[in-house]
């Protein structure tokens, strides 16, 4: 159960998902499997650079509640927050090609197409219930994907972390959020990189995942501020979010363009004690983009090696740091997000910085909780004083990866 915006008590996302099934298709599904959205805690624009990120997972999830189909075909129903339904028109998963599927639905397709060209090209009736706020910079989209993903491997007999399934391996989750890139890489046409696909998947409750995207080695790394007395606030603007048609993909190719200019496979191989030699040999309009991957990177281990030294109230000046360099140096900054950093830090915050790929979505803030409530308060004034859509407010744990419910 969860609470809704006006207090009272809500079903949580797999019973939704349940229950719509059901009144939809007038049979049980086979089972729901759910992912969550993230929360990145530093380490931004790092990961199609080939570096390091430290995400963790939200309790806001996305389920996807799945039944097999015998006529190859995919329905997909999902169900909003104001508890209407959308249905997309059924497709043949045999002709799916990038493009022949747009909008909303292209993610789901796109899934299904990257699981045919893997041998899993069954057909399914899908129904999507979700808490994860969309558009907030919070990974709503990766959390449908990746609850997808499983969904379909499902009905085809096939559960991730099981050695063996249908006679077959089973894919890792590592192997599934490489699927899950290509389907919004080569699909939908966002060029994202492997952050939010891993997180959804692979993070553990009570940790951040310690990521390096170049090696694919992950560490669970705990994150227990509670006990020293601290919490993440979450501020989710409510400013308009969207990777596809921002200038993300203009970022990345600069930053492609500069480690190919330097000689590197990635801008990952820039060292910090070189990085103004090497600043020196790259264009004006590329400096600042190497100067941000280089100090996040940085940064992300400098945050890592204070949180396994029990040193989280350290923190702090590290996330005000990403911030800045984001806001300045990578330019993906707005002024909602601004407003929502500088209030948090002039009421008591530690550090704050925005979080996921920018031009909108939601900030965080490393919070006393003795300060929680004026925090809060200063933020939302903040919001009122320069006429912004007031934004959404809560506290982020570190919970569960994506999984089988029921």
């Amino acid at each position: 159960m969860s609470r809704s915006g006006n207090g009272q008590t809500r079903l949580g996302s797999s019973e939704r998902a349940i229950t719509g099934f059901k009144e939809l298709h007038g049979r049980a599904p086979l089972g729901v499997w759910s992912a969550p959205g993230r929360v990145n805690l530093i380490g931004e624009h790092t990961d199609y650079n080939d570096g390091y990120v430290l995400p963790f997972a939200l309790p806001h999830r996305t389920a996807v509640a799945a039944a097999p189909r015998e006529d190859g075909r995919l329905t997909v129903t999902t169900l909003g927050d104001d508890d209407r339904t959308q249905t997309a028109d059924p497709f043949e998963i045999a002709g799916l090609a990038p493009g022949s599927v747009t909008g909303w639905p292209g993610y789901l397709a796109g899934v299904a197409w990257v699981l045919r060209d893997r041998g899993y090209p069954g057909g399914a009736d899908l129904f999507v219930a979700s808490d994860v706020p969309s558009g907030a910079g919070l990974s709503s989209s990766h959390a449908l994907q990746c609850a997808a993903s499983l969904a379909l491997l499902g009905v085809a007999g096939v559960e991730l972390d099981s050695d063996t399934a249908n006679g077959t391996d089973a894919p890792g989750r590592d192997e599934v959020a490489l699927w899950v890139q290509r389907s919004e890489n080569d699909f939908v046409g966002a060029p994202t990189g492997l952050l939010d696909q891993t997180a959804s998947l692979r993070c553990t409750a009570g940790n951040v995942l310690f990521f390096d995207v170049r090696t694919g080695v992950a560490e669970q790394v705990a994150f227990d501020i509670a006990d020293h007395g601290l919490e993440i606030l979450v501020i989710d603007t409510r400013a308009h979010h969207s990777l596809a048609d921002s200038e993300y993909g203009v970022r990345r190719r600069g930053c492609e363009r500069a480690a190919a200019l330097l000689g590197r496979p990635a801008l990952r191989d820039v060292e910090l004690d070189e990085l103004d030699a090497v600043l020196d040999r790259l264009p004006d309009e590329l400096r600042p983009l190497v100067r941000h991957v280089v100090t996040e990177n940085d940064r992300v281990l400098r945050t890592v090696d204070l949180l396994r030294h029990n040193g989280s109230t350290r923190i702090g000046d590290l996330l005000t740091s990403s911030h800045t360099s984001m806001r300045d140096d990578y330019r993906i900054s707005c002024d909602e997000l601004d407003t929502a950093v500088d209030a948090a830090l002039a009421s008591g915050a530690l550090g704050a910085r925005m979080t996921g790929g920018g031009f909108g979505g939601s900030a965080i803030a490393l919070v006393p909780s003795t300060e929680r409530t004026t925090v809060r308060r200063a933020v939302t004034s903040a919001f009122a004083e320069r006429r912004f859509t007031a934004p959404r407010l809560f506290t982020a744990v570190p919970s569960a990866g994506a999984r089988r419910d029921e």
